[in-house]
């Protein structure tokens, strides 16, 4: 699998990895796992749609950051990306923490894979 990030994506994890310092390792064992299971797996990630795109975007709702151990299963980060499968790869587009922002950057999303 390859994995690729936006400028936008990269400007969110140097953020909050301020906030959260576990938040590179912790990015590792995600990326571990979409190496294997890089579909949407309902709870914990779900499918976008609406957005009239050919790519798949997927939204990952619990991501485990030990930063925020102690604070229940769900940590609040959110991650969403565009998986390829034709091409075997991954573009992580947005990172956010759910306190921080209500929803995904449609706007991002749409202006990056239309």
């Amino acid at each position: 699998m390859k994995f690729d990030e936006l400028v936008e994506f990269n400007k969110d994890l140097k953020k909050l990895a301020k906030k959260y310092r576990t938040l590179i390792e912790d990015l590792r064992v995600v990326r571990q796992v979409l190496e294997y299971a890089p579909d949407e797996r309902p709870p914990f990630s779900y499918r976008i749609d609406n957005l009239g795109l050919k790519t798949c975007v997927i939204k990952v709702k619990k991501i485990a950051c030990k930063s925020l151990k102690g604070r229940g299963v769900n940590s609040g980060l959110r991650l969403v990306y565009a998986y390829f499968p034709e091409n075997s790869a991954i573009v992580f587009i947005e990172l956010y923490h759910k306190n921080d922002k209500e929803n995904e950057d449609r706007k991002r999303i749409l202006e990056n894979f239309d």
